[in-house]
């Protein structure tokens, strides 16, 4: 569905618009270059990248299905044409569950059910970005954590790996006390967590996104580790693939084991 976003009187920057009106900016031959002109109509294809323009939050925005009629031009997130007809104004239910307010959401753009926190792919987060469940912190991938960018479960503390964990950087269980000599490629490293990811190592390895959940055509998939691994790699720079490569204990076939690439 191509979607474009109004303020309450309809209007976007400036221009007023109807429903069922059909309008044109008078230009030709346009390219991606005039998206931030008055040469094209804006819209997108999903509310949730409408909501990088006009906050679904606001009770006075209005949304609006629209049908682009001449040529288009997009970036890959916003799009712009040079006629557009605005077909019918998006409310109600449909409003509600394009914008993830449904299975007892009340946070926004949520997969998961019961949350009150925004973007989850889980369920029961009062945190947002997590795609584990029961989660009251942000970015969490595990169960029932407090703290906030945990893989494991039931801590309190943030950045963990393991269980029930009260402090930062742990991958044990019951600790109160930051690791200090992780394993890396399944030999000890002699570097703590926290050192870890305040080195070059963890700089190139985050050097791009890595993504489980993506936006194709407007909507969110969900890809397999490995795959997610693959598009990673693809796009971190060389420069960076090096770096990798020299993370102490660095062992070709345990990377390819994990990842699926092979060097």
């Amino acid at each position: 569905m191509n979607i474009k976003g109004f303020k309450e009187d309809l209007t976007c920057r400036g221009y007023q618009f109807e429903i069922g009106g059909t309008y044109k900016t008078g230009a030709e031959n346009i390219t991606a270059d005039d998206l931030c002109s008055s040469k094209v109509f804006h819209y997108c294809k999903s509310l949730q990248q409408v909501h990088s323009y006009y906050n679904v939050q606001d009770k006075n925005n209005r949304y609006c299905e629209v049908a682009p009629l001449g040529e288009e031009v997009t970036n890959g997130y916003k799009c712009g044409t040079n006629i557009i007809k605005v077909v019918r104004e998006i409310t109600g239910e449909e409003l509600k569950e394009l914008k993830g307010l449904n299975n007892g959401n009340t946070g926004i753009f949520n997969i998961g059910s019961h949350n009150s926190g925004s973007h989850n792919s889980g369920s029961n987060n009062i945190g947002s970005n997590n795609s584990g469940d029961n989660n009251s912190g942000w970015n969490n991938s595990g169960w029932n954590n407090s703290g906030d960018n945990n893989s494991g479960n039931n801590n309190s503390g943030s950045y963990n790996i393991g269980l029930y964990n009260s402090c930062d950087n742990s991958n044990g269980i019951f600790c109160n006390k930051s690791d200090t000599n992780i394993r890396i490629f399944n030999i000890s490293s002699g570097m703590s967590l926290r050192g870890f990811t305040s080195s070059r190592y963890w700089d190139a390895l985050y050097s791009v996104p890595f993504r489980l959940v993506k936006m194709v055509d407007g909507e969110l998939v969900t890809q397999t580790y490995k795959e997610a691994c693959a598009e990673w790699w693809e796009k971190t720079s060389e420069a960076n693939k090096k770096i990798i490569q020299k993370i102490p204990n660095f062992d070709t076939e345990v990377f390819e084991d994990i990842t699926g690439i092979r060097l």
